[in-house]
C-alpha cells in the first residue's frame, strides 16, 4: 500500500566543509520491515551543524533528525504502521542486549551508533529532504505515532527533550536543590523546564535579554545576567553555598570552571554539550577535596521513551508547548539559509526549523 510518489525530491545535501545545496535527488527505496515518510518538520539541531562545520562526516550526506511527517509508503511484513500515519522517528536505537544496553549506556550500543534513517547516500538521519526511509528496527522500536492533535512541530521536539530528560534523571534533582542552567538556547531552556518540573529550584543564566524572555513562557523567572558574574549571583541566591547542580548547555570548554565554580562543594556539574574531544582544564582538588562531582549525558535512552512521548504529547494539550521555541521556520529550498542561522545564532533565533512544502 502506498501512496503516489515522485521519482525525485529536493535535499539539502552535505558536499563537504561548510558545504551544504539544495539539490535534486532520488527518493529512496525501501525495503520490507521499512516505510518511507514525507517529512513536515525537520529542528536544526547543534550536532547536525558540528557535523557540517567540521568534516567529521564523508560526504555526500542528508543530516537533520528532529523530524516528524506522513508514512506515504510501507514495506512488506511492516505491523501497527499504515500509510497516513502521523509519525516521528529516532535515527538511533540500541539493540538490547549487548553489556552497554544492559547497563543502560544506550549510546555507548554499537547497533545504537548506527543511523537508522536516510534520504539517501550514506545514512546521517536525512530530515533535511521532502522523504526519508526509515529502517527496520527503527520502524519496530523507534517509530512514533503521532495523535491527531498534536502538530508535527511538537512532535518534532521529541528526540531532543528525550536528550534533555535522559540528562535531568541522571542528576537525581531533589526538591531542595537549586540547579544552574547556564544557556538558555532551545536546549537550555528545555533542560531547566525539565528540572523545575522536579520542584527543584531553577536559576538561569545568558547574554541575551531576549532568550530569557523566552525561558519565562515556562516559568523560568530566575534570570541571571551571563555579562555579569555568574559565580557570585549564585552564590547570592543560594545563601553563599552555590548552587547543587551546574547544567551547561553550552559548549564551551571556558564554562565548565564557571560551573565548578558555581556549585558548591559536594555539588555536580552536568555537561550537556561538550561533544568536542580536547584538553579542558579543570581543578582536580575541586574533584578530590570539594568532592564535586563531573559528569556527562550523551544523545537519547531508550529506557525513557514512552515517557517522554507522554510528556511531549500530553504537554502540549496542558501547557507545555514547545513550539513556543521556534523561533523562524524555512522552506527547503532555503535550507542553506537556516543552517546559517543557526550557525550564527543571534539574541533572536531559538528553535530553527526546516518545512519542506507539502
Amino acid at each position: 500500500m502506498s501512496q503516489i510518489v515522485p521519482e525525485t525530491m529536493r535535499a539539502a545535501v552535505y558536499r563537504g566543509i561548510n558545504d551544504v545545496q539544495v539539490e535534486t535527488i532520488a527518493v529512496p527505496e525501501i525495503g520490507g520491515g521499512e516505510v518511507l515518510v514525507k517529512i513536515h518538520t525537520c529542528g536544526i539541531c547543534g550536532t547536525d551543524l558540528k557535523k557540517i562545520h567540521t568534516g567529521s562526516h564523508d560526504a555526500p550526506r542528508v543530516f537533520g533528525h528532529e523530524m516528524a511527517g506522513t508514512i506515504v509508503r510501507v514495506g512488506a511484513g511492516v505491523e501497527g504502521f499504515a500509510v497516513g500515519d502521523r509519525v516521528m522517528a529516532y535515527h538511533h536505537i540500541p539493540c538490547g542486549e549487548c553489556y552497554y544496553c544492559r547497563k543502560k549506556t544506550f549510546a555507548q550500543c554499537e547497533v545504537y551508533k548506527k543511523v537508522g534513517c536516510t534520504a539517501g547516500f550514506a545514512p546521517a538521519g536525512g530530515g533535511f529532504a521532502e522523504y526519508i526511509r526509515v529502517m527496520d528496527w527503527i520502524v519496530q522500536r523507534g517509530l512514533v505515532k503521532i495523535p491527531d492533535d498534536v502538530p508535527f512541530e511538537q512532535a518534532a521536539f521529541l528526540e531532543p527533550v528525550n536528550t534533555c530528560y535522559k540528562a535531568i534523571q541522571l542528576l537525581d534533582l531533589q526538591a531542595d536543590e537549586t540547579v544552574l542552567v547556564v544557556g538558555q538556547g532551545p536546549i537550555g531552556i528545555l533542560l531547566a523546564a525539565l528540572a523545575r518540573r522536579t520542584g527543584a529550584t531553577v536559576l538561569t543564566s545568558d547574554l541575551y535579554a531576549e532568550r530569557h524572555a523566552v525561558a519565562a513562557k515556562f516559568g523560568l523567572d530566575r534570570s541571571i545576567d551571563a555579562r555579569g558574574d555568574v559565580v557570585a549571583a549564585t552564590k547570592a541566591a543560594t545563601e553563599g553555598r552555590g548552587s547543587d547542580v551546574a547544567l551547561l548547555a553550552v559548549g564551551s570548554d571556558a564554562l565548565i570552571k564557571v560551573a565548578m565554580d558555581a556549585i558548591r562543594p559536594g555539588g555536580r556539574v552536568m555537561l550537556f554539550a561538550s561533544t568536542q574531544h580536547g584538553a579542558a582544564p579543570f581543578d582536580p582538588a575541586a574533584v578530590c577535596m570539594d568532592e564535586k562531582t563531573l559528569m556527562g549525558s550523551y544523545s537519547a535512552s531508550v529506557a525513557i521513551q514512552d515517557d517522554v512521548t507522554r510528556m511531549v504529547f500530553d504537554g502540549y494539550r496542558n501547557g507545555f508547548d514547545l513550539t513556543k521555541l521556534i523561533s523562524h521556520r524555512f522552506s527547503l529550498e532555503d535550507a542553506v539559509a537556516a543552517i546559517d542561522l543557526a550557525s550564527h545564532p543571534q539574541a533572536d533565533s531559538m528553535k530553527i526549523v526546516i518545512q519542506p512544502k507539502s
